[in-house]
């Protein structure tokens, strides 16, 4: 149950309604509560309820919850294609159009927070990385990287840690690879950010930390009880982003008999633990999210 009055969205056909929160929070409930609410249609930010065969290690919404309320970029990949945030933000950028144009409010939930932060500000300005160049600037000493830094973007030099070789030679390689300031990228880029910020609304589902790990337990249990052994046993060749999902090589361990089903629980609910903390202190970070306590 949320104890907190939710955030409404402001009278516009553009706005976009994030449910945010770790993984077993409660997202998929409450995006069908706000569903209801704001004549909206529930969008997919998860990066592996995008897979097909995939259903219960993701814990997908059910069947009878999609019959409820559409549901929009669940299933839709095979587990061999890999996809990443752009990847994925080709993919929304037409649902969320679509909805617009019929009337109807995305509520986009899910726990991947670069997905989510591609889709409510932007991807990032900052070109990818050139491994030659990166090879040529890690081969010359730290003070000769800050003296080049200060001669091509002295902003971007007074706002790094020129002690951090990494932070000064990844903003030298942005100044040579885009051939301007990497200041002027990123001062950009946070302007355009602020602006569509203004038309975000959003909920962080917060729960308590033993409530948050009983919840994971009895979902891990709930998932091996419902079927992600046998989905697991049933796949073929899977994209690098599929490898990554958790409970995927307890599974395959369970499989092979590297371990037994207790062992193979304990081991998903420790790094479910693990994942779900790493994931409130990044929506925690999204000062536009409103935090709703749970329990």
């Amino acid at each position: 149950m949320m104890r907190a009055r939710l955030p409404m969205l402001p009278p516009s056909p553009e706005s976009l309604y994030f449910i945010c929160g770790p993984t077993a929070a409660g997202k998929s409930a409450l995006a069908l509560e706000m569903a209801r609410r704001l004549d909206g249609e529930i969008v997919n930010a998860d990066a592996f309820q995008l897979y097909r065969g995939l259903e219960m290690l993701s814990a997908a919404p059910s069947r009878q919850d999609r019959a409820l309320i559409p549901h929009h970029l669940y299933s839709v990949l095979s587990p061999a294609e890999g996809i990443d945030a752009m990847g994925y933000l080709r993919l929304v950028t037409p649902v969320v159009e679509e909805l617009a144009s019929r009337g109807k409010v995305a509520i986009i939930t899910g726990g991947s927070g670069l997905y989510l932060k591609f889709l409510s500000h932007g991807p990032s300005p900052l070109p990818p990385g050139e491994p030659s160049l990166r090879a040529e600037l890690e081969a010359l000493p730290l003070e000769d990287l800050v003296a080049r830094l200060n001669e091509l973007d002295p902003v971007e030099a007074a706002r790094t840690d020129l002690r951090n070789r990494r932070y000064v030679s990844r903003a030298l390689e942005v100044c040579l690879i885009s051939g301007g300031r990497c200041s002027d990228l990123r001062d950009n880029w946070e302007q355009a950010a602020a602006g569509r910020e203004a038309r975000l609304r959003g909920t962080f589902i917060s729960r308590g930390r033993e409530d948050l790990h009983h919840r994971i337990g009895l979902r891990t249990e709930a998932m091996l009880e419902g079927g992600a052994i046998e989905e697991i046993a049933a796949l073929g060749e899977v994209a690098p982003t599929v490898e990554k999902a958790i409970g995927l090589r307890e599974i395959r361990s369970l499989l092979v008999g590297e371990i037994d089903r207790p062992q193979c629980a304990e081991l998903i609910k420790a790094a479910t633990r693990q994942y779900a903390k790493r994931q409130e202190t990044w929506f925690k970070r999204e000062t536009w999210l409103s935090s709703v306590a749970a329990g």
